[in-house]
């Protein structure tokens, strides 16, 4: 994981590292990604001290949230909810894979521009697709790699983890700038503008807006996008949104809420 980063926290939230458990691992992992990403580090008993703070776990690294907005964040790719996902979810006739460009014996290429908690980029590549997750926050980047190392030490899922899907943290700009081979398709899944009655409304979504705040730069992302990939890029959208720029899209794929802009390029 690149630890190069512009800005980890949003304005006025203190931030630190820290962990839980008498465990002597978890409190070098702790010092470790203190030292990578610039933080300070704090005892357990004074983790009030912070408003986020990044905390190592037997359940693995956490995100927690402690201002006005309270939660965790945790990227768990062995959780039930992702392992029902994964076994009944519709394999290659699902409206993600479809929207990819996934067929019978065809599996392309991916860069996930916008990686947040990597759920779908966990999936295209358990369907076989070699996929590039890129997120600039590397707050969510510290758990992805987390998650990725302990969905690593499955047996079922390690060599897939380990030839299917890499990290990659940074503004997905500029890798897009400097690739040195165009994926077939590029995907975005851009934060939505706040809205009372939005989908997006859940905690988790609500916790990763306040860190990471909105993808102001998503039609710009977009317009990019359009010219490094060899043959489409995907955009996910709530139901009803407005299309991120004035580009009509080639088709669309709709589901309950949301759906997929497909641009074939």
């Amino acid at each position: 994981m690149n630890s190069t980063h512009r800005s980890l926290s949003p304005a006025n939230l203190s931030l630190a590292v820290s962990w839980t458990e008498r465990n002597p691992a978890l409190r070098e992992n702790a010092i470790s990604l203190a030292k990578e990403l610039q933080l300070r580090i704090i005892e357990p008993a004074k983790e009030q001290e912070s408003d986020l703070l990044l905390v190592y776990t037997e359940r693995g690294l956490q995100l927690q949230l402690r201002s006005n907005i309270q939660g965790t964040l945790h990227v768990d790719f062995l959780s039930g909810a992702m392992t029902y996902r994964r076994l009944h979810g519709g394999g290659i006739k699902q409206p993600l894979a479809r929207a990819v460009g996934i067929k019978p014996g065809k599996r392309p290429s991916i860069l996930d521009a916008t990686a947040g908690l990597g759920n779908d980029s966990f999936l295209l590549a358990i369907l076989g697709c070699r996929v590039c997750m890129v997120e600039r926050s590397p707050l969510l980047a510290a758990l992805l790699q987390d998650g990725m190392k302990r969905a690593a030490s499955d047996q079922e899922l390690h060599e897939i983890i380990a030839t299917k899907l890499i990290l990659l943290q940074g503004d997905a700009r500029m890798v897009l700038e400097t690739l040195e081979e165009k994926p077939d398709t590029i995907y975005m899944d851009p934060m939505y503008p706040h809205r009372r009655k939005s989908a997006l409304n859940r905690q988790e979504m609500r916790l990763i807006r306040s860190i990471v705040g909105a993808d102001e730069d998503a039609a710009e992302l977009l317009e990019l996008a359009l010219l490094q990939a060899r043959k489409r890029v995907v955009v996910k959208r709530p139901k009803g949104a407005p299309r991120i720029n004035a580009q009509v899209p080639t088709h669309i794929i709709s589901m309950k809420n949301s759906r997929y802009d497909v641009y074939m390029v």
